[in-house]
């Protein structure tokens, strides 16, 4: 894995503007800081939240918030040149060539591949298989990546709740002026907290892990492709130029 550095910069432009604007407005940073408003939109989105989801998507939902700054590196280059590797291998020694290849293979998938391809698998059976495998996998982290999708739909509204909350408090204590200003800060700023937290955190979050989902999926349909090829007896040279596309 690496750091990924858009991410990060993303982030911290995002909130940084937000509160630079605020600052230039000669307002304090500091006003932005409200116990009850924290409360309200962070413990209700996430009782929401857990309401709304099975516990294996909420518990692959969080492990998958490192994927954001800490992206699984998918190395397709090297792939495309094992697969060639596998395929030369194939030609000289057979498909049972391979199974020293298979039992040294780091990469899960890889692996189960190369050991379908040992056993002797019809082509369309080996894709068939390892298909349904990229299938429930995308699925499975889908879920998860739609978690923060869910949550970003929530927070405003939660917010606004909120906001309604404190114009109720202000209502109730009309003629007290000094416990009006609490009221309303609750109110205004629950509302920043539900729109800004899905606007700027928690939808970018989702789409992010959408995309590497995809990626991922992308390239465990080039190992197949590679696979399937090699089980096909196709020329090495050809194989390369199949996968090369994947790489565009």
């Amino acid at each position: 894995m690496r750091l990924d550095v858009l991410s990060l910069i993303g982030l911290f432009l995002g909130v940084g503007a937000i509160l630079l604007g605020q600052f230039f407005e000669g307002g304090h940073v500091s006003s932005l800081i409200n116990g009850p408003a924290m409360l309200i939109v962070f413990g209700g989105t996430l009782g929401a939240i857990m309401l709304q989801s099975p516990i294996t998507s909420f518990v692959r939902g969080i492990k998958l918030m490192a994927w954001v700054f800490m992206p699984p590196k998918l190395m397709a280059d090297e792939a495309i040149e094992k697969i060639i590797t596998w395929s030369n291998i194939a030609r000289k020694e057979g498909l049972l060539g391979l199974e020293a290849a298979s039992e040294t293979e780091d990469d899960d998938f890889a692996r189960k591949g190369l050991q379908l391809l040992v056993d002797g698998n019809e082509p369309e059976v080996m894709r068939s298989i390892l298909e349904v495998e990229v299938d429930t996998r995308e699925q499975y982290d889908m879920g998860a990546a739609k978690l923060y999708e869910s949550m970003g739909g929530y927070t405003p509204t939660i917010g606004i709740i909120g906001a309604v909350l404190g114009l109720i408090q202000v209502m109730e204590n009309l003629s007290d002026p000094s416990r009006l200003g609490h009221g309303i800060a609750v109110a205004f700023v629950a509302t920043i907290y539900g729109v800004g937290l899905a606007n700027l955190i928690l939808l970018p979050i989702a789409n992010k892990l959408k995309s590497i989902v995809l990626a991922q999926s992308q390239f465990r349909y080039m190992v197949i492709e590679g696979i399937v090829s090699i089980a096909e007896g196709d020329n090495p040279r050809n194989i390369e130029s199949k996968l090369q596309g994947f790489l565009t």
